[in-house]
């Protein structure tokens, strides 16, 4: 595996080997590396003759320094993973060299209605921060191929509107990959390495609550059931921020179902100092 930590050199290699006919797969990652991220690594393996990963936890989309300060590193353990998986080609940059002008946007992203719905309602600048950090990194890697998880379902939507925005649609393919889940159902995550033994048994009530929803949805109303949804974390001391029955396209929520809409139930909820979100599609 080959290890850059200059954009510019990592730029000119890959430019390089696109010029040859190599088509190029790219799995941004924070770090903290799970199955989940080693899934996409996997899923590039067979598309793509070469793939590139990148470690950067962007400080610019955390809207709580605390929650930066307390994202787990395990940088060793990721690199050695990455070289298990069969990566090609790692991107391990500074902040410097992310944001060699400094970490104050120079532009504001339209996202519309995404940026106050759910996430961006409750994580005021939150993928303003994501935008700005994977605008930098398309333009580093240039990808035919972008692979993210459908863990962080708006996350996924986010930079789809990015690429819009940015004009390469034509150049770089969105893949959203399926959520990998533990063997009890939690949606496997980097923040999961900050619960405690019992919290992570309570953890899985995340995933059964979306469950719950999935199994007894019927077209008609909606907030009978996704109420019953916020009770069962409510119940079990989770602080729950959302869980909500959207439209799968645009995010909005949805109160009377007409039993044809394509939805998806998504949920964030505090368990003590821990925050987690998970997602399941509906129908």
């Amino acid at each position: 595996m080959i290890l850059f930590k200059k954009a510019n050199s990592l730029h000119q290699w890959v430019d390089a080997q696109q010029r040859k006919g190599q088509k190029v797969g790219f799995v941004p990652t924070m770090g903290a590396l799970h199955l989940g991220h080693i899934s996409l690594i996997e899923s590039s393996r067979k598309d793509n003759d070469i793939t590139i990963s990148s470690i950067f936890v962007n400080p610019t989309q955390f809207n709580d320094p605390k929650d930066f300060e307390k994202y787990p590193v395990t940088i060793e353990k990721d690199i050695l993973q990455l070289e298990q998986a069969g990566c090609d080609v790692l991107f391990l940059p500074s902040v410097e060299e992310i944001y060699p002008n400094g970490t104050t946007p120079k532009q504001h992203y339209d996202l519309q209605e995404m940026e106050i719905l759910l996430e961006g309602k409750f994580r005021s600048g939150h993928y303003q921060g994501v935008c700005q950090v994977l605008h930098r990194l398309l333009k580093i890697v240039q990808p035919d191929n972008l692979y993210l998880g459908q863990k962080d379902y708006q996350q996924c939507m986010v930079i789809s509107r990015l690429v819009e925005l940015m004009g390469i649609n034509d150049k770089t393919n969105i893949n959203i990959c399926p959520t990998l889940r533990e063997t009890d159902g939690l949606a496997m995550s980097s923040r999961n390495m900050r619960l405690s033994e019992a919290e992570r048994v309570k953890a899985v009530l995340i995933f059964q609550s979306l469950s719950y929803i999935k199994d007894n949805l019927v077209a008609g109303e909606t907030d009978t059931i996704k109420n019953k949804a916020i009770a069962m974390l409510s119940d079990e001391g989770f602080r729950v921020d959302y869980i909500e029955i959207a439209d799968a396209k645009t995010l909005q929520t949805v109160s009377n179902w007409d039993g044809k809409k394509k939805l998806v139930a998504l949920a964030a909820a505090f368990l003590n100092e821990v925050r987690l979100i998970d997602n399941l599609l509906l129908n």
